[in-house]
C-alpha cells in the first residue's frame, strides 16, 4: 500500500501540473454540461495481503478500457460513474523440495467505479467513490518446476466473483481529452465464502488512461 501511494502522490504531482499549464489556453467551461466519453490505458496491478502479514509479489502491467459519464450537479460538484474492463494480477514464486518456480496470474475484471467529482477548476476533476467489481476469469502462467499439484492447487482457489474496493483520482481536461489517472484497492475478503486463508490477498491497482469525451 506504501508503494502505490507514493506512486499515486506522484502521479497526482504531475496531474497538477499539466493543468495548470493547459489553463491558459482554455476557453470554454464545460463543468456544467453532461459529457459521455471513451478511454483506454494501462493498469500497474500488484496485491496486499488482507491480514497486513507479509505477502511478497511482484506488479505486472495489464489493459483496461472502457467508458464513462460525466453528470453535473453544478459547476463545483458531480457525479461520474464508469465502465471498465480492467486486466489485474501479479506475479509471484514457490518452492517444491527445494526448486523454485514463478507463477504470473492475470485476472480480468469489469469495474464499476461510482465517483463523486470535486472541479475546482476546468482543467482538473477530483474524484473519490466506492468500486464493484466482476471477476470473469483468472489465468495463471507457471514457470520453472512447478508440479502439477502444485499447479492444481494454485488454479483451484476460492475465487469471490463480487468485489467491493475504493478509488481514488484525477481527470486531466484539455478540451475534448481526457488524461486520467485512479488509485484502486479491494476491501472485501477475496475468498468466496469469506472463512478460507487462501487466497487471502486483495488487488491494489494504479491506473493511467487517455480519453475523449463527447
Amino acid at each position: 500500500m506504501k508503494t502505490v501511494s507514493k506512486k499515486f502522490a506522484l502521479m497526482f504531482a504531475l496531474f497538477v501540473s499539466a493543468a495548470g499549464f493547459s489553463q491558459e489556453g482554455s476557453t470554454t467551461d464545460s463543468r456544467e454540461e453532461l459529457k459521455f466519453g471513451v478511454k483506454a490505458g494501462v493498469n500497474f496491478a500488484n496485491v496486499y495481503d488482507e491480514e497486513n502479514q507479509d505477502y511478497v509479489a511482484e506488479g505486472k502491467v495489464g489493459f483496461a478500457a472502457g467508458a464513462f459519464v460525466s453528470i453535473p450537479f453544478g459547476k463545483y460538484i458531480g457525479f461520474q460513474p464508469e465502465f471498465m474492463y480492467s486486466q489485474k494480477g501479479f506475479k509471484a514464486t514457490g518452492s517444491v523440495l527445494g526448486a523454485d518456480y514463478e507463477f504470473e496470474r492475470t485476472s480480468s475484471f469489469i469495474d464499476i467505479p461510482l465517483q463523486l467529482q470535486i472541479k475546482p477548476i476546468e482543467q482538473l476533476t477530483l474524484l473519490v467513490g466506492p468500486q464493484f467489481s466482476y471477476l470473469l476469469d483468472t489465468k495463471n502462467k507457471f514457470n520453472g518446476n512447478s508440479t502439477s499439484s502444485e499447479e492444481d492447487a494454485i488454479n483451484d482457489e476460492n475465487y469471490k466473483k463480487n468485489i467491493f474496493g475504493f478509488v481514488v483520482g484525477a481527470d486531466v481536461n484539455l478540451q475534448d481529452f481526457v488524461i486520467s489517472g485512479r488509485a484502486g484497492w479491494d476491501i472485501s475478503k477475496s475468498d468466496s465464502d469469506g472463512n478460507d486463508t487462501d487466497p487471502r490477498y486483495k488487488n491494489q491497482v494504479i491506473q493511467l488512461t487517455l480519453g475523449y469525451r463527447f
